[in-house]
């Protein structure tokens, strides 16, 4: 029996669920699916520039597990990307961030 899911805190959703090759039908294309928490993984460390650290905290989660998560999204991405396949991005043990109010 495997241990559960943490939750996982993000910080926004992606604008967009789906992003595909230019030309070629959806249902023509195979699939990627990306969970929210690896694309947040993405955004913190490859977007923001964060260090893993700083990332894990950001998410809650452990260095170690940041690293997982992060190392699987770039797996997935290139895979997408190389490959012409559809990239979904659903799902995953994740929370929202609120934005502070002043």
């Amino acid at each position: 029996m495997t241990r559960p899911c943490c939750l996982r805190h993000i910080g926004c959703c992606p604008n967009a669920s789906v992003f595909k090759p230019a030309g070629i039908p959806l249902h023509a294309l195979d699939m990627v699916t990306l969970t929210l928490d690896e694309v947040e993984a993405l955004r913190l460390a490859d977007l923001n520039g964060l260090y893993q650290a700083q990332a894990a905290d950001q998410m809650k989660i452990s260095r170690s597990t940041f690293a997982r998560i992060v190392e699987s999204a770039r797996r997935k991405t290139a895979d997408a990307l190389i490959h012409g396949k559809a990239l979904r991005m659903e799902g995953g043990t994740v929370t929202i961030k609120k934005a502070r109010t002043s």
